[in-house]
């Protein structure tokens, strides 16, 4: 159950990613990380959080909590820069927020952290990046913040490229993910297959279901090729279900580069 939180300051803008995210404080006294609908990636930026956020948290990978975050427009009203009054008024409602980790830091792969990235949390993370194809987990960007001397995954809005061009999304699932030569974590992730072997049987069928269900409707809205939203949420769960089908070509591609990368 994601829980849903209020709005009530828009503490500061981090300038950071396509979605425009900042520092919000909300009704339950807490501070998050917000994702916007109304920035230029839009909803789906937003399902891809959501869905990818919350596939972690069924492997039992770090990540922070994810809630729901309600937006009035009024509070654009408060806000001096126009770039954020009209942000806020185009986020009206429902929009999505993480965990704020106060004091973390990002994590660099030249300093590393004693034991941040034991071999089955860096492989653990490669192989769930390969399978919801993140583009934005690289040396530049990693994506990953240090907190209380843990790794934590973020920004998960890059994920499921699938979905921003959904023609023949079926025939795609299975394919291989290229940009995985790039990983921040490839030369950590020594035990792939055993991590294959441990995260795929808890993505069953009834959790990736559960998932997508979590996609709140307003938010799937601007797809053509989809009469309901019930087709809407079926496409992405049998997008999920096929490239989880063994052989998972895309998992032994992951091996094989790293065989030769490393």
């Amino acid at each position: 159950m994601i829980r849903t939180i209020t709005a009530t300051e828009y503490v500061m803008p981090l300038r950071e990613g396509g979605s425009l995210p900042a520092i919000v404080a909300g009704d339950d006294d807490g501070t998050y990380v917000a994702k916007f609908r109304g920035a230029g990636q839009g909803t789906r930026a937003l399902i891809a959080e959501l869905v990818s956020g919350e596939l972690a948290r069924v492997l039992q990978l770090p990540v922070p909590e994810i809630v729901f975050v309600e937006l009035d427009p009024r509070m654009a009203k408060t806000e001096p820069d126009p770039e954020i009054q009209d942000l806020l008024r185009n986020s009206a409602g429902l929009n999505l927020g993480l965990d704020y980790l106060p004091g973390s830091i990002t994590f660099d792969p030249i300093v590393g952290l004693p034991n941040a990235v034991p071999p089955r949390l860096a492989s653990s993370i490669v192989w769930f990046d390969a399978l919801v194809s993140n583009v934005d987990r690289t040396a530049k960007n990693t994506n990953l913040l240090v907190w209380h001397r843990k790794l934590w995954m973020i920004d998960h809005g890059a994920t499921l490229i699938f979905h921003h061009q959904w023609e023949g999304f079926e025939t795609r699932s299975r394919n291989p993910f290229p940009q995985i030569a790039d990983h921040v974590l490839l030369r950590w992730a020594t035990e792939l297959k055993e991590a294959d072997a441990a995260l795929a049987p808890l993505l069953t069928p009834e959790r990736i279901a559960a998932v997508i269900d979590l996609i709140p409707e307003s938010w799937l809205h601007d797809e053509p090729m989809f009469p309901t939203v019930d087709a809407y949420r079926a496409a992405y769960r049998d997008y999920l279900m096929q490239r989880l089908e063994l052989p998972r070509t895309w998992m032994e591609d992951a091996v094989r580069v790293r065989t030769l990368r490393v």
